[in-house]
């Protein structure tokens, strides 16, 4: 296993500590139905039930508290599909930091509203994360400090919490499925987990349209991917080509990828809904999508990380009765 630039149990411990005033413990639930399905326990962790609706407040509190004096004087940028920008900008007003976060035009008005709301300067740049990204270099060249949504130490260390907490309330945990897009949050969770049991499964689930980790992984090496509409936006984005830590950390620690199409996506977000009772995004129902769609074969007990819930709701209310929500024909 190739160890450079490899966030450590360490790391993810020292951030456990430094954030535990800021984030909630969050729940974990059993599913029945899920369990007859798969054929052995399966938990679901209630991570969209965190403070900013994800478990991206995590990492994004972990890094602005360890910045220095003279980077909160600057204020952090950094890019988002939304729920990185709605964490960054909870916790850059927790501490008094002015932030600024870049989007592009794909990002629902539902997670720009939620984090204007949170007192950040919201600024709309393009069709796709790069383009956004653009405006944050130019705000890191006038001084900003950049807070990344995935490649960076202290966000992944934050994110890896979520692990620590997996292996302590589900002891005998087989696999752990994650969503997966840049990369920071299985990162974490796959350092956290095999620290702690090297025998783990880490599986990671993310939509056929554009999923630029997977690409990235067939090619050897970060490669860009076109962004396209999606139930599952906070999964869009490409990982950067200059990609320093969770590509090798997602190369080399997990188990499984797998796609899943949009109607498996719907599915699950409808799954949530009626038989959990759990208002769950897109992104953050591909782990139960993948269970319904028997994408990966469970060999134990099982960890669905529902990663988030700021969904649109007048979306969602379409998806739960049933609708054929194809978001590629209605942006077109």
């Amino acid at each position: 296993m190739t160890q450079t630039n490899f966030i450590g149990i360490g790391e993810i411990e020292a951030a456990r500590e430094r954030i535990a005033a800021t984030i909630r413990l969050t729940p974990v639930n059993v599913s029945d139905t899920l369990s007859t399905i798969a054929g052995v326990p399966v938990h679901l962790k209630l991570e969209h039930l965190q403070h900013t609706g994800s478990f991206k407040l995590r990492g994004a509190a972990n890094a602005v508290s360890l910045l220095s004096d003279e980077e909160r004087a600057a204020g952090v940028v950094g890019v988002s599909t939304g729920n990185h920008g709605r964490a960054l900008a909870h916790a850059a007003k927790a501490s008094g930091v002015r932030c600024v976060i870049c989007m592009s035009r794909l990002v629902p008005q539902v997670k720009v509203d939620g984090i204007r709301a949170l007192g950040a300067d919201v600024r709309i740049v393009g069709r796709s994360q790069d383009e956004a990204q653009a405006e944050v270099d130019r705000l890191v060249a006038e001084g900003m400090t950049m807070i990344p949504p995935f490649d960076h130490p202290s966000v992944i260390a934050g994110q890896g919490t979520l692990g620590l907490e997996i292996v302590e309330q589900i002891p005998d945990v087989d696999t752990v499925v994650v969503p997966l897009s840049g990369g920071g949050l299985i990162a974490g969770v796959a350092a956290a987990c095999k620290a702690r049991n090297k025998d783990i499964r880490i599986v990671g689930i993310t939509m056929e349209r554009g999923a630029a980790m997977i690409a990235s992984l067939k090619a050897g090496a970060p490669i860009e991917v076109e962004e396209q509409p999606t139930l599952a936006d906070s999964l869009g984005g490409g990982i950067g080509l200059s990609n320093r830590y969770t590509f090798a950390m997602t190369r080399d620690l997990v188990d499984e990828t797998w796609l899943i199409n949009e109607a498996q996506i719907a599915a699950g977000m409808r799954h949530a809904y009626w038989q959990e009772r759990q208002i769950v995004e897109g992104a953050g129902a591909v782990g139960i999508a993948a269970v319904l769609a028997q994408t990966f074969k469970p060999q134990g007990p099982v960890a669905l990380i529902l990663s988030g819930g700021n969904v649109d709701m007048k979306q969602h209310f379409r998806v739960i009765g049933g609708e054929d929500v194809d978001l590629m024909k209605e942006l077109a």
